[in-house]
């Protein structure tokens, strides 16, 4: 499920990672070579995505779950 970007944080390990409209978060790292997004460590890269819609998996999770119960 889509959500807008809100904000970007970081975490006690300082890490980044996004507020979605929705309430939930999402972790945003550059950690080669499982996660290369080198743009989250620049500022003004992090403010061109603010407003971009991005997949909430916990939206996901929680949409499954009420349509699994009858």
């Amino acid at each position: 499920m889509l959500q807008r970007i809100l904000c970007f944080k970081q975490d006690e390990a300082n890490d980044w990672y996004v507020e979605l409209s929705c309430g939930h978060t999402r972790h945003m790292r550059h950690n080669p070579p499982w996660f290369n997004r080198p743009w989250v460590e620049v500022a003004e890269r992090r403010e061109q995505y603010l407003g971009t819609k991005l997949d909430c998996k916990k939206c996901e999770q929680e949409m499954n779950n009420k349509t699994d119960v009858f």
